[in-house]
Order: C-alpha cells, then structure tokens, then sequence
C-alpha cells in the first residue's frame, strides 16, 4: 500500500519544525545543566572540600567548554550541518554528567562540567542552525527566541524543582538522573533533524570564513554587548543568586532557589517579546539600551536595596531577566552583518563571548568573596556575609554598564543585512 501524498507532504513540513523543537529542547536540558551548581552548593563544597572561589571554577568549567566551543560549533555546523553533530553533542552530554556523578576528585568532577559545556554548545547554535535552514528569514528572530524562551524554562526546572530532587536523593543520583535525558536528546535529533545543506570546502575555507568574522569589527562590539546582558544571569542567578538571598534575606534554599527562577521566567517571556518587537520596529539598537540599562537597576535594588518584602523582590528578580533577554537581539545583529554561509560561525562566536560571561564572573565573584571572607564557618563550608556578596556582585553591574560603550560604537542595521 503506497502512502498518501497529503500525509507525507504534511511530515515533511512538519519535520523541521520538530527538528527546531528537538534543538529548542536540547537548549532546555543545557539549562537545566548549567544551573544545577546553585542548589548543589554546599552538598559540593562539603563533597570536594573546597571553598567559594574553587567551586566557582569548577562549576564554570562548564561555561569554559561551552564558550571554547562556539566557533567550532558554528563552523562546523557551517560545514556539516546540523543532524549528526547535534546526535553525538547530545551523548558525549550524558556521559558527561555520568562522570560528574561518579566523581571522586575535583579534577574529575570538573572534567565532567567541561564535558558537559563543551557537548551542550551545540544546542542553541543548532536550533538556530536548523531555524536558519528550513525557515524564512522574517521568523529567524521569534524562533531564536522561542528556543531562549525554552532555554529558560530549564533554568527554572533547574532550581527549586531540582533542590526537590537533590533533597529526595542525592546530587549524584540526581545527576545520573539527567544523564538519561542525554539519551532521549540524541535519538530525537537522530528521528527529527535534517540537513537541508552543507557547506563545501575543507579546513582552509572553513578557516578563511572564520577569519572574515573575527576581522569584522561590528562582530566584536556586538558579543561584548551580548557579555554584559548575560552576566547577571549567569553569575547571579546560575549560582551566587540563592547562597545570596539565603543570606540577605534568611531565606530557606528553596525558596532563594525559586526566587532566582523567577529571573529565568523573565528570561524567557523578554526574549521572544524583545525580538518580535525589534523586528516590528526595524530596530536592533533600542531594545539593547534599554535592556543594558534597566537590567542593571534592577539587579542594583535586589542586592543593595535592604529589607525588600518577597514579593517585590520577585518582581525585581522577573525585571533582571526580562531585561537581560534584550540580549536575544545580538544574534540576529551579528547574522545581519555576515553573509548567509558565514551565520553558524558568527553566531556561534557571538554566543560563545556570551555564555564567556559565565565562565568569567563566576569565579570573579567567588574569588572576591573569598578575599573579603570573615573566616566564619559552617559544618565544614565556608558563610559569607552580606558586605562581602554586595561587594562581589557590583562586578555584575559594572559589566552591563561597560557594555554600553561597546553598543555606543555598534552599527544600526535596520533589520536588513548589510552585506
């Protein structure tokens, strides 16, 4: 019996909309991934015996691997398409996390936040790579940010839903746990994810359009734009956010944790509202200020604005992420100034000095706390007061504040490519 046209014309164009979602999807598990740490906190400083500062590097060697990635990811997507690098990126992340469970050193547990990093580079970059591919280049801006928006949700599973788990378990039962969502990653890709093209050429082409990108100016004012918009989230609300507001505010853990999830819910309804609005204005500058500047206040009245009652608190906390999300609009910025077989490379260089944010204010943060550390202990991990966390989170703000200049000198593209 011969299948009916209707039925497999219906799959085929559904078929990149479910390869969009598996990348989308891949973007979530990053998330859930990526914020794991903060409710892992003192489980892991006991574990490891280690202070703030070494379990911000170990926890930002994720970021390390997920940042060092991004322009191999973006050439190599570039050049091979999306399919079977998103399938193999899917299960090198579990087996990530399956050495980090089974970590016995510290040397062991960061090669499995690397691992981790590294495999997960492929997820947003992918979804992007697929939406550039199969979809029309009006609606790469919303996909973008449906797929930040599902990037968020895992955020928020990542906090108090996973301190449930942690409290019920273990963190390492917990982290094996995840490793079977790797699994299921990678046979969705497999089923759903086609490649409509590839690039051609060996490494001196890929190499040659490597080259064009990071000669570009506008590519580097652009990711340090993206930097100062992602640092609050990645340094506060990934990791120093719940052990702060524990602090500050003599807060349970699970309530700081779903207080910090509010950031990404911001995160996640910003992004896809900032990036229709900038396509409807053809506009990408505005909405970027605007984000730079409100972000950074709302992030100055949670951590210097004392005695906040709860639930102003987390609408300040759904303001830092809201705001933040301008950040969506870099992609389709750098996209705008790149020829379209140079998109994967740009953008993954773009992303790659974004999720950098992480892998540098991380262990910024931990290392001012530990220089300002009173020497006060608590079954066997370090109390840091909050003098010492106001201090180390200003280097947040100064960061957005920095990354105006770079957007002072950032060309309009007025929505339209430039080349």
């Amino acid at each position: 019996m011969h299948p009916n046209p209707a039925e497999v014309d219906e799959r085929a164009r559904l078929l990149p909309l479910f390869g969009w979602l598996t990348g989308a999807l891949f973007f979530f598990y990053a998330w859930v991934l990526r914020v794991a740490p903060s409710v892992m906190v003192e489980e892991l400083m006991r574990d490891f015996a280690v202070g703030a500062a070494v379990l911000g590097h170990m926890s930002a060697a994720y970021f390390y691997g997920y940042a060092g990635m991004q322009i191999p990811v973006g050439v190599l997507l570039d050049r091979f398409g999306p399919r079977r690098l998103m399938t193999i990126a899917a299960l090198v992340c579990a087996g990530g996390c399956v050495l980090l469970a089974a970590s016995t050193s510290l040397a062991a547990a960061t090669a499995g936040r690397f691992l981790i990093g590294a495999s997960a580079a492929f997820s947003l970059v992918g979804s992007m790579a697929v939406a550039g591919q199969w979809f029309r280049a009006d609606r790469f801006a919303i996909l973008s940010g449906l797929a930040m928006a599902m990037g968020m949700a895992g955020g928020v599973f990542g906090q108090a839903p996973l301190r449930f788990a942690v409290e019920a378990a273990d963190w390492r039962t917990t982290t094996l746990a995840l490793a079977a969502g790797g699994l299921a990653l990678a046979l969705a890709a497999w089923a759903t994810v086609r490649d409509r093209w590839r690039g051609g050429g060996g490494l001196g082409a890929a190499l040659g359009g490597l080259g064009i990108v990071l000669r570009h100016r506008q590519t580097w004012l652009i990711a340090l734009v993206g930097l100062g918009t992602s640092a609050p989230l990645l340094a506060f609300a990934s990791l120093w956010g719940v052990p702060f507001l524990e602090i500050a505010y003599g807060l349970p853990r699970v309530h700081a944790a779903t207080l910090t999830s509010i950031i990404f819910i911001g995160w996640g309804v910003g992004a896809p509202a900032i990036g229709w609005l900038s396509d409807r204005i053809g506009l990408r500058k505005p909405p970027l200020v605007a984000g730079l500047l409100l972000e950074a206040a709302a992030l100055a009245a949670v951590v210097y604005v004392p005695g906040l009652p709860v639930p102003l608190l987390a609408c300040l906390c759904f303001l830092v992420g809201f705001f933040g999300s301008a950040q969506i609009v870099c992609f389709p910025l750098v996209r705008e100034n790149h020829l379209p077989a140079l998109s994967g490379t740009a953008i993954g260089f773009v992303n790659g000095m974004v999720t950098g944010a992480g892998a540098l204010f991380q262990p910024l943060v931990g290392l001012l706390l530990d220089l300002a550390w009173t020497g006060q202990t608590a079954m066997g991990a370090r109390v840091y007061d909050v003098g010492s966390y106001r201090l180390a989170l200003a280097s947040l703000i100064v960061c957005c504040l920095g990354s105006l200049l770079c957007l002072h000198a950032v060309r309009e593209t007025y929505c339209r490519p430039q080349v």
